[in-house]
């Protein structure tokens, strides 16, 4: 039996998975690392931090496997996050800037008002927001002292996550990065899948940093010197990690979208062969690329809270002592008694846009409890996802019917249940949540031979609940009101 390695690098955690030719779940491993905020609205991860919780994430996950089964690895990450090392010691210059960091907003305030937005969009397919790579990456250069110096003589190396730990599971042999996180850092021309000269020159960033891109399935390299894996195993799958669940729920015809709930909230929907370029504020970007040349785009809302506002709720608030026991307070009350939270704690993504807007409470009373507030923290996470799909149903063209939904979040039935009634369309949740590592896997497997086609995914995909809309539609009404109300606000 040959096993596939998927390693999920998220913004809190690392997780392994290990699955064997079935897709069948064998191994599985996870270790949370460090968060890093250096003042209000910066967002930092040391990348050695991410590099050791991967390790323990292997060595758990393999603890029952042969280590000698495995035929290859797949990666998916956090995506916009940036790191920059030096190409002879490995070591990184400063501290990886998170993709939830809006340090940068001034300057892409400055590019907007220099009228360069619409180039952008059209070249990209992204806004000018700092929750992209490259205005980060234009930061470290202009505040790590002899950064650009050493950039221009080509002694540094930028990546995203995925970028990073390619280099540093082929022991510094291989820079690389695929289509989908190349996609997301304002560096890279949608249409001609390259680096784009005009935007590099735009963002200020040298071309001998950047890493060599490469589809999304196909071998880049090979392991050498990972702790508890042997070497020549190879590395042949590698896509962002909302690419990587659109990939895993099988959303393989255009129209089919999924929403995964992580730290935040992330809506894809497959577009087909041709990018489509929003009319609403969302995002257009690589779905994939496979080794056979099928090229897949997808239009792509972000909330950048979800999962986030629950951990604000246990750790800040102390309203619970575990993440799991919120969906108990928040069912302990009937509804959140007109109570709005807008979890902008790190400004509004998509179809706003407002890297300056931040969280807000509204509608609260002296009956107002713990429980009202945290059911109306989950309701905004869901509440969030009506603005962007109904943003991306007009620029589709298309309603949708079904949205499929993974990630932590997405095993909480009362958020989905309230996330099918104000979106008015079914909910279907997969047996499998990890999806995203799911992807990353069969990108890998499709890429060595360990599985054919498509359609092992697609027979494999099952489902373990539906949720259907039950609320009456006057209220739900009401209620997107008084969220319209309260994100006028934030």
């Amino acid at each position: 039996m040959r096993h596939v390695i998927a390693i999920d690098q998220g913004t809190t955690g690392t997780t392994v998975l290990v699955l064997d030719e079935r897709l069948q779940v064998r191994g599985r491993g996870y270790q949370e690392f460090r968060q890093i905020y250096p003042q209000p609205g910066w967002v930092e991860h040391d990348p050695e931090d991410i590099w050791a919780s991967v390790c323990a994430a292997l060595a758990a996950a393999l603890t029952h496997i042969d280590a000698g089964s495995i035929a290859a690895i797949g990666i998916t990450n956090q995506r916009e996050t940036t790191v920059v090392w030096d190409k002879k010691t490995g070591k990184a210059i400063h501290n990886a800037i998170v993709w939830q960091d809006r340090r940068t907003a001034e300057r892409c305030s400055e590019l907007i008002a220099a009228g360069k937005l619409p180039r952008v969009r059209q070249l990209t397919g992204l806004t000018l927001d700092p929750y992209f790579s490259g205005t980060k990456l234009s930061w470290m250069l202009r505040h790590v002292s002899g950064a650009a110096a050493a950039a221009n003589a080509g002694e540094l190396a930028f990546g995203t996550i995925d970028s990073y730990l390619l280099w540093r599971l082929t022991g510094g042999a291989v820079h690389a990065t695929d289509v989908t996180n190349a996609s997301r850092t304002l560096l890279f021309d949608l249409h001609t899948l390259a680096w784009s000269d005009e935007l590099l020159e735009l963002i200020g960033v040298p071309r001998a940093l950047l890493p060599r891109v490469v589809p999304s399935s196909g071998t880049v390299g090979t392991t050498r010197g990972v702790p508890g894996l042997a070497d020549g195993i190879a590395i042949a799958g590698i896509a962002g990690d909302q690419q990587s669940a659109l990939f895993g729920q099988a959303c393989f015809t255009p129209g089919d979208a999924k929403c995964t709930y992580g730290t935040g909230a992330f809506i894809l929907m497959n577009t087909g062969d041709q990018p489509i370029a929003s009319q609403a504020g969302l995002l257009t970007t690589v779905a994939w690329q496979l080794a056979t040349g099928e090229l897949r785009y997808a239009l792509e809302g972000s909330a950048f809270i979800a999962g986030a506002a629950v951990q604000w709720i246990r750790d800040q608030l102390g309203f619970v002592g575990a993440a799991s026991e919120i969906e108990a307070l928040a069912a302990s009350v009937p509804d959140s008694a007109g109570v709005i939270v807008v979890p902008a704690f790190a400004g509004l993504g998509a179809p706003h846009w407002r890297p300056d807007a931040r969280g807000a409470i509204t509608g609260l009373t002296r009956g107002t409890t713990r429980a009202h507030i945290a059911r109306a923290a989950l309701e905004g996470i869901a509440l969030q996802n009506v603005d962007i799909l109904r943003a991306m149903e007009r620029d589709a063209g298309q309603k949708l019917t079904v949205l499929k939904v993974d990630g932590g979040a997405s095993a909480n039935d009362l958020l989905m249940q309230f996330q099918s009634d104000v979106l008015g369309v079914e909910i279907s949740r997969p047996e499998l949540v990890e999806t995203t590592a799911l992807g990353a896997a069969f990108l890998a497997g499709l890429g060595t031979g360990v599985w054919q086609d498509q359609d092992q995914v697609r027979q494999t995909w099952r489902e373990q609940r539906r949720f259907t809309p039950t609320a009456d539609r006057a209220r739900v009404i009401e209620h997107l009101a008084r969220w319209d109300a309260a994100v006028a606000k934030a």
